[in-house]
């Protein structure tokens, strides 16, 4: 199944929900009938035989109706409810899944979360009053005929109220359409913009920044309400219009109803159904218009959540295979970053056999974090192959690739949940002895053994108390959970102290002691000392690989005193 087609299918998985929804507005919409005909026996029949029993039975029969119609319209309510639920249910998880993914490509051209919210707009719409308009408004031109059958004039006023208030309807959606989006977009960056600032507020306190982002913040804010006040304002005119043309039209039909029984052409009876059936063939429109905001928001999110679903889709085949050896081939490898033309990497070859270090070295800006990417799988190349045990990194299944591989990248991100939770990589059911043995690995026992409940210790908002080189140890364990084949450390000691230095080549060592493959992106001396190959990187490009020394001799000028600090470092 195609992305876009999940959105025609989540559409069309509930049929038999609108199927029954529309089975019972249809018997809703008939007994709205039971008004009009009751005043017209009341005031035909009743009024002029003077009969107490006649009313009676009506009034218990009437009673009787009047229940039914609302057990089925609560029944409607709730199926369309469900129907709402059973369309997000459907969607949420390829939406979340692809949110996921979007966050690495599109990282600074849409929301992650703009996919979910598109989502519940649309549930939010067919679980509103709003929806059941669709079914209703069939039923008006049947409402409008019944008026036709009390008198051809009332008919025609019925008519005229009714194609008055459509092109209300259609001026407001052409008025209002680009006010309420841009409502909607200027309240979701002032939201934006405050999240942002709470996720750096020790920066914005130590800095002395509180004045100028409230000012900002503010005014982000002030831009969105008046947007937003804009957008009512407008919609509210064509509400306030709407009802008051409805009032007016019904008391029109009463006079002219009154009009007609005069002359003796009308009962007063039909006067009086004439202009309820008025009211219940208006109805629909007028709740329509009264919910236009939150229909065009649906209708928004519709065609936002079919480009969203239906962009990029990768139709190939991922192999389900058994964890790959620790072998690992870059050839020819060249890198443009997603929404980029030039290649910012390019050039790149080595090969890492089981049990091998490889250090990747190189200035700020060379490439060595889009080389880490490119070897976790989440840039491809643009030319070139990375192959792990033989096979191509994109023929592997993403869910279990990233299973066979432990990556450290240079922000360490935690959840909210356990310490052990965050090392079992956010298993539902962490597995106790895994998870020691690669904290124990990861040489952080210690610190784990300081937290307050120790493993079970909840990380709050995934930052919890934590200090950067306390969640770069517990990343490194994530990392090594579940015995990958490879490690791809980026910047793994950029928050370690000494002490955190010397576990980490310690955990270095006993990873490649068990025949797997490492990879440490860095431009700290202390952090090779562990390293069989060295990959030199320079603006883009590979400038020298081979064996640590040699490579050092050949980029290094005082290559002799780093080496002496490297094999100090190793030995302590």
């Amino acid at each position: 199944m195609t992305q876009d087609s999940k959105l025609i299918q989540a559409r069309k998985q509930g049929n038999k929900l609108i199927l029954a929804v529309g089975v019972f507005s249809a018997f809703v919409n008939i007994l709205m009938l039971t008004g009009p005909l009751f005043m017209l026996q009341v005031y035909d029949r009743v009024l002029g035989s003077r009969s107490n029993e006649t009313l009676a039975a009506l009034f218990i029969l009437v009673v009787l109706l009047y229940l039914f119609m609302g057990c089925l319209d609560y029944a409607r309510s709730r199926v369309m409810a469900r129907y709402g639920a059973r369309f997000q249910a459907f969607l949420d998880e390829p939406v979340f899944q692809k949110s996921l993914r979007n966050a690495i490509v599109e990282s600074n051209r849409s929301s992650p979360a703009s996919g979910l919210r598109d989502i519940e707009s649309i549930q939010s719409l067919l679980s509103s009053p709003a929806a059941f308009a669709v079914f209703d408004i069939p039923w008006t031109p049947i409402f409008l005929g019944a008026i036709f059958i009390f008198h051809p004039l009332l008919g025609w006023m019925a008519v005229a109220g009714g194609l008055f208030l459509l092109s209300i309807t259609f001026l407001n959606q052409l008025l209002t359409k680009k006010k309420v989006l841009d409502a909607a977009v200027k309240s979701a960056q002032a939201n934006a913009f405050a999240e942002s600032a709470r996720q750096a507020a020790e920066v914005i306190h130590a800095q002395g920044m509180q004045s100028t982002i409230t000012k900002r913040w503010k005014r982000n804010r002030d831009a969105g309400l008046e947007a937003t006040i804009t957008s009512t304002d407008f919609t509210g005119i064509f509400t306030a219009m709407t009802k008051s043309f409805r009032l007016l039209l019904q008391s029109a039909m009463l006079a002219v109803g009154a009009y007609l029984v005069l002359k003796n052409e009308l009962t007063p009876g039909a006067m009086i159904a004439g202009s309820i059936l008025l009211g219940r063939a208006l109805a629909p429109i007028e709740m329509a218009i009264g919910q236009w905001p939150l229909v065009v928001r649906a209708r928004n999110g519709w065609h936002s959540l079919g480009q969203f679903l239906g962009a990029d889709v990768d139709t190939s085949e991922k192999m389900h295979r058994e964890k790959p050896a620790a072998h690992l081939v870059v050839k020819n490898l060249a890198l443009v970053p997603p929404g980029e033309k030039k290649p910012t990497l390019s050039g790149v070859n080595f090969t890492l056999e089981p049990g091998e270090v490889l250090g990747v070295l190189g200035k700020s800006g060379s490439g060595k974090s889009t080389l880490a990417k490119a070897l976790v799988g989440l840039w491809p190349p643009a030319a070139g192959e990375i192959r792990l045990d033989g096979e191509v990194l994109q023929n592997y299944d993403p869910e279990l690739f990233g299973q066979y591989i432990g990556y450290l990248p240079q922000n360490v991100s935690l959840f909210h949940g356990t310490v052990a939770e965050n090392v079992a990589r956010m298993s539902e059911n962490p597995n106790a002895d895994e998870v020691k043995k690669a904290v124990n690995m990861a040489h952080a026992e210690v610190l784990v053994k300081s937290l307050p409940e120790s493993f079970d210790t909840v990380i709050q908002n995934g930052t919890g108390r934590l200090s950067g080189g306390q969640k770069q140890r517990l990343g490194l364990a994530r990392a090594i959970y579940g015995d990958p084949a490879m490690i791809i450390l980026d910047e793994p000691n950029a928050a370690l102290d000494a002490d955190g230095s010397k576990a980490l080549n310690a955990a270095i060592k006993t990873f490649k002691a068990q025949g797997k493959i490492a990879i440490i992106m860095t431009h700290r001396p202390m952090a090779i000392s562990e390293c069989d190959k060295l990959l030199y990187i320079e603006n883009g490009r590979q400038q020298a690989f081979g064996p640590r020394d040699e490579v050092l001799g050949s980029i290094v000028k005082n290559a002799k005193d780093v080496a002496k600090a490297i094999g100090s470092g190793s030995q302590s």
